[in-house]
């Protein structure tokens, strides 16, 4: 198992998730340039909305979040180990990840989705599941509101209740980093404030973990989202506690036309007006 460095940090500060320092990111294939100069520190208990243009570079920046890919320069920390200086795979396995593009079996019960979280595959490995292991997973489905789903294949489940399972299965791990890639993408009004509640739970009764979550809508945000990040051209636009970064002003330079922001009950709204 991977061994936690030691935190140098100041003691009343939270613990460093993850840190990206001078990073630069080319693709290889063309040259590229993705990411140029990201500098961005995520710590215990925030919990980030990632937002920024297509193409803007938000995908590559959870490619290394999530120990899938390296940077081309600079250094990126998740969960106290240097990527490249790491087992990926191992590392991988420490971080929760929620992602339309997870390959699930159809066929899958509720139950055996978020087992398979506990082996960093979609594939159940049954022999390496014990009885803590799969109680766990239902103390989970419960704690995502959606242990009916126990029982259920996974391919007659709504988008929302996809959603929530794939959450589950990315807590299997206890992570202190958890990804959420666009979770809210294609899912109707009631399902989307299914999983807004969700994410807002998760937040309140788990104060130590961390989360990014990528995504296109303002709206989407539950209330406990704390920071921002906002990219453009593979660059970091503005950076820091929510409510100083999602703004109409920052928002109309991140995104290239006008747009008005409004904060209402601890959800947002974002408009372009006609000119």
């Amino acid at each position: 198992m991977l061994a936690r460095m030691a935190d140098h940090d100041h003691r009343d500060a939270p613990r460093v998730v993850a840190a990206l320092r001078a990073v630069g990111f080319r693709r290889h294939t063309s040259a590229q340039v993705i990411l140029d100069g990201v500098d961005w520190t995520v710590r215990a208990g925030e919990h980030w909305a990632l937002l920024g243009p297509n193409g803007a570079g938000k995908t590559t920046v959870l490619r290394l979040l999530g120990a899938v890919t390296h940077p081309t320069t600079g250094t990126v920390d998740v969960l106290g180990h240097r990527i490249g200086r790491v087992d990926m795979r191992e590392l991988r396995a420490a971080i929760g990840l929620v992602s339309a593009a997870q390959k699930v079996p159809q066929d899958a019960t509720g139950h055996t989705v978020v087992l398979t979280g506990a082996g960093g595959t979609v594939q159940p490995l049954w022999r390496t599941y014990g009885a803590a292991t799969r109680e766990r997973a239902y103390e989970l489905l419960a704690e995502l509101d959606c242990k009916e789903l126990a029982g259920r294949p996974y391919g007659v489940c709504s988008g929302g209740q996809r959603a929530r399972l794939l959450i589950a299965r990315a807590l299997m791990p206890d992570p202190g980093l958890l990804l959420l890639d666009e979770p809210f993408n294609a899912l109707d009004l009631p399902s989307r404030e299914d999983l807004v509640d969700a994410l807002h739970r998760l937040a309140e009764t788990r104060p130590g973990l961390a989360t990014v979550t990528v995504t296109h809508h303002l709206e989407e945000l539950p209330p406990t989202t704390s920071h921002a990040l906002l990219l453009r051209d593979g660059r970091v636009a503005a950076a820091g506690p929510v409510a100083q970064v999602l703004t109409g002003a920052h928002l109309t330079e991140c995104f290239g036309r006008p747009i008005e922001v409004h904060h209402h009950t601890g959800r947002w709204q974002a408009r372009s007006p006609r000119p």
